[in-house]
C-alpha cells in the first residue's frame, strides 16, 4: 500500500504532545535529528511513515524506517534517536499503546487453536519487522477516523482490535501474545521490571526478585536477559540514572543529594556512572538542562 495517505494523515493530525482524539493513539512529527537521548520505551506499536528511528536496548540496536513497525512489549530503558528528520521532510510516525487486557481479550475471542502456541522462554521485549499491507491498511483506516467524529466512537475500538489481531498473528506475534498471557515468561519478567522501577533506589537480592516474579533464579536470569538485554542490576542502574537526570532539571545545584535520592551512597561512583551514561558529569549536564527539561525519546516513532 502506498505510504502517501499515511504520511498526509500523520502530518495533518500531529500535535506537540503527540496525542489524538482516539485514546491510546499517538502521532509524531519530528523535524530535527537530535543526539541520542535516554527514556522509557512504553508498551507500544510504532509504525514509521517517513524518516527513521533508532533505539538501543543494552547491546541490541533496532532501526526502523518507512513501512516498518516496532513492538515494545515491556516498558524498558532505551536510548532513542530520530534519523533523517528535517523541517522540509520531518519524521512521521504512528503509535498505539498496547494494553495487556486488550491483548488478552482478543486472545480469548480467538479461542484455543486460534493462534500459534507460545515458544519456550520469553521473547525479546523489543522487535522490528516490515509492516504487512493488512496492518498498514488498518492503521490508515484508524487515522481516517480522526476526521470522522461521528464514526469514531463506534469504529475506532473495532479497528484497534483488528490491529491487535494483525500483530498477534504476524511475524512478532509471540511477543504481543505473551503481553496478554498472565502466566507467560514475558509477564513474569514484566512483574520484575515493575518492581525494580518502583524500588529503584533500594538494594535488592536477585533471588528475592526472582521469587516475586514467580521464577527460579536460573530461569529469571535467562528470561530477564532475553527480554531486556540487561541484567537486573544493569536495568536498575539505567533507571537510577534516568531518574537522576530528571531530578537534576529541578535541583541542578544538589548533585550529591540527587545521587543519594536515586540510591547512590558514593558521590564519586554516581558521577562516574552518570558521565559514562550521559557523556557529561552531573554538574555540567545539570547546567545544560537549566534551559529546559530533557526531551523524552520514546519508542514511539
Amino acid at each position: 500500500m502506498p505510504l502517501e495517505e499515511f504520511r498526509t494523515l500523520l502530518a495533518r493530525h500531529a500535535r506537540p504532545d503527540w496525542t489524538t482524539a482516539v485514546d491510546g493513539v499517538l502521532v509524531s512529527k519530528v523535524d530535527r535529528s537530535d543526539p541520542p537521548a535516554p527514556a522509557m520505551s512504553g508498551t507500544v506499536l510504532a509504525v514509521i511513515a517517513q524518516g527513521a528511528k533508532r533505539l538501543a536496548l543494552g547491546d541490541r540496536v533496532f532501526t526502523y524506517g518507512p513501512g516498518q513497525y516496532l513492538v515494545a512489549s515491556v516498558d524498558l530503558p532505551v536510548t532513542g534517536q530520530f534519523l533523517r528528520a528535517s523541517p522540509e521532510e520531518p519524521a512521521l510516525g504512528f503509535g498505539l499503546v498496547l494494553e495487556p487486557a486488550a491483548v488478552a481479550e482478543v486472545l480469548l475471542q480467538a479461542g484455543p487453536g486460534g493462534v500459534p502456541r507460545a515458544g519456550a522462554g520469553a521473547p525479546s521485549g523489543i522487535a522490528v519487522s516490515d509492516a504487512p499491507a493488512t496492518l498498514l491498511d488498518a492503521v490508515v483506516r484508524l487515522l481516517r477516523l480522526l476526521d470522522q467524529p461521528r464514526d469514531r466512537a463506534v469504529l475506532a475500538p473495532l479497528v484497534k482490535r483488528e490491529i491487535l489481531w494483525r500483530l498477534i498473528t504476524g511475524e512478532q506475534g509471540e511477543t504481543v501474545r505473551q503481553l496478554g498471557l498472565a502466566d507467560s515468561g514475558l509477564s513474569h519478567v514484566s512483574r520484575a521490571v515493575r518492581w525494580i522501577r518502583e524500588h529503584y533506589a533500594e538494594s535488592f537480592r536477585v533471588e528475592d526478585v526472582a521469587r516475586l516474579s514467580g521464577m527460579s533464579v536460573s530461569a529469571f536470569h535467562r528470561n530477564f536477559q532475553a527480554v531486556t538485554a540487561l541484567s537486573p542490576i544493569q536495568f536498575q542502574k539505567q533507571i537510577r540514572l534516568q531518574e537522576a537526570r530528571l531530578l537534576l532539571t529541578t535541583s541542578p545545584g544538589d548533585v550529591t543529594g540527587v545521587g543519594r535520592r536515586v540510591g547512590y551512597d558514593n558521590p564519586s561512583q554516581f558521577s562516574r556512572e552518570y558521565r559514562r551514561h550521559f557523556g557529561a558529569p552531573p554538574s555540567q549536564d545539570a547546567a545544560r538542562l537549566r534551559g529546559g527539561a530533557p526531551t523524552p525519546a520514546t519508542a514511539l516513532p
